[in-house]
């Protein structure tokens, strides 16, 4: 009666009239899986999405964020090793777990490097720790674009930060999730000072885009690899232009001509846009995930399926979308 998954099931091999766990990557109309929902819709599926698996403060209860954090940190500083020729770290894949790769940072001569990151959740509690693990020592926003900070140091901001009102009157939450028209970028400030920047934010399509590529192109900008663990394509960060994989990690993006290029070419900017990081360390994520869909959501949906917590995470039941995800009506309209 229930199948649960991880990555997106192909839509021929969707069985009718069943219960579906897995992360569907539906809920922000990402284009490439349309059709998928709309088979789901097609053959009567309750689909239960692990993204919006949240409790009553709206936390997310499960998913691979945290490891994805861990591994796209990690990517970025092998990426800055090999661009500036200083050292090459073994990839994460080939690490046993997070304690051999957190060895791998040990007593590196970073160069007095200055990174910058989006977001607020396990994604980005994920990177700090390997910044951490690396020596990296955190500053706040302000000390940051103020050039303040000796040695390694890195900033976190989340979206009141990098986003302001347009017409300069003051930033209020309940205005951006209402009116974000009303809002643009203040990300510009940070690529001032920053060597790295780390994507670990959550973004929408009617959001402002951080930058553009003329921006890169300013002899402003200091910012020469980007570690987009989001990867949203074509979306805030116009370096994003594919998803890069675990055996490649790393292409070049020309903002002149905003092609690719080579990975680590002195006129690009390096990126690195793994979809699937947690990947790389298999055995700690697969048994943080396990620990907690065990524990916790197996026993509702034997014991309660009309539970609160599956109900907010189901996006179809019975042919419909359900109430929470009315806002995909015109995503799968035929």
């Amino acid at each position: 009666d229930v199948l649960m998954g991880v990555k997106e099931v192909p839509p021929s091999a969707l069985i009718p009239n069943k219960t579906y766990l897995f992360f569907s990557h539906t809920i922000k109309k990402q284009p490439y899986n349309r059709h998928l929902l709309q088979e789901v819709l097609k053959k009567q599926i309750r689909l239960i999405d692990y993204e919006c698996l949240k409790d009553e403060k709206g936390q997310r209860l499960i998913g691979f964020g945290r490891f994805a954090g861990i591994v796209g940190a990690y990517n970025a500083l092998r990426g800055w090793g090999l661009r500036i020729g200083k050292f090459n770290l073994k990839p994460a894949h080939q690490c046993l777990d997070s304690k051999d790769l957190y060895a791998q940072l040990e007593n590196l001569d970073w160069g007095n490097l200055r990174v910058v990151l989006t977001g607020g959740g396990r994604v980005a509690y994920g990177v700090i720790e390997t910044l951490h693990a690396a020596g990296f020592k955190q500053i706040d926003w302000p000390a940051f674009i103020s050039g303040e900070g000796e040695g390694n140091v890195f900033t976190q901001i989340e979206y009141p930060v990098y986003n302001r009102r347009k017409d300069g009157t003051a930033f209020t939450k309940q205005d951006f999730y209402v009116h974000p028209e009303l809002f643009e970028s203040d990300f510009h400030r940070f690529m001032h000072h920053a060597d790295i920047y780390i994507a670990g934010h959550f973004w929408s399509s009617v959001a402002p885009r951080f930058f553009t590529s003329d921006d890169l192109l300013s002899p402003d900008n200091r910012i020469q690899l980007i570690a987009d663990i989001s990867c949203d394509i074509d979306g805030p960060i116009p370096s994003t232009i594919r998803a890069s994989s675990i055996a490649e990690p790393f292409y070049g993006y020309n903002p002149q001509s905003q092609k690719e290029s080579a990975p680590f070419d002195a006129s690009s900017i390096t990126v690195m846009a793994v979809d699937n990081l947690p990947c790389e360390l298999p055995r700690d994520a697969s048994d943080d995930f396990s620990k907690t869909l065990t524990s916790t959501i197996i026993p509702l949906l034997i014991n309660e399926p009309d539970h609160a917590i599956l109900q907010r995470a189901t996006i179809v039941e019975n042919g419909m979308l359900t109430s929470h995800y009315q806002y995909l009506s015109d995503y799968v309209a035929d």
